[in-house]
């Protein structure tokens, strides 16, 4: 609920129990208002259908609480493929990225059991 207009809006896993079709309406809803009123909406969503990635202008990419990426969408499968990750033809965006992360997190984690476990 806002009382007085804001610059800013945070809205964690708005989509939870809503339908693909009900989350895009939401989202383009929300999109076009703040572009309207010149604001930012900072929006967490898990698993969005390819019409609603589409939606976002940029995309912050967290893995174990770390940026993995952050910034404009369109450039998002650039960076990732420039370190070695290619999105596969038939999977979405969305879901690739959900993957990487994922990967990620599984590599730092092996990382520092390595680490910790070597003894000079």
């Amino acid at each position: 609920m806002l009382v007085t207009p804001g610059r800013a809006l945070f809205m964690d896993e708005i989509s939870t129990g809503l339908d693909s079709s009900t989350t895009f309406q939401i989202v383009n809803s929300i999109r076009q208002t703040i572009h309207t009123l010149g604001g930012t909406a900072v929006i967490s969503l898990l698993q969005p259908a390819p019409e609603t990635y589409e939606l976002f202008d940029d995309i912050i990419l967290l893995s174990d609480g770390q940026v993995v990426y952050n910034g404009p969408r369109e450039q998002v499968l650039e960076f990732f493929e420039s370190a070695g990750f290619r999105c596969p033809e038939r999977k979405g965006v969305a879901d690739f990225l959900q993957e990487v992360s994922f990967i990620v997190m599984f590599y730092q984690a092996f990382c520092n059991y390595a680490f910790a476990t070597i003894k000079p």
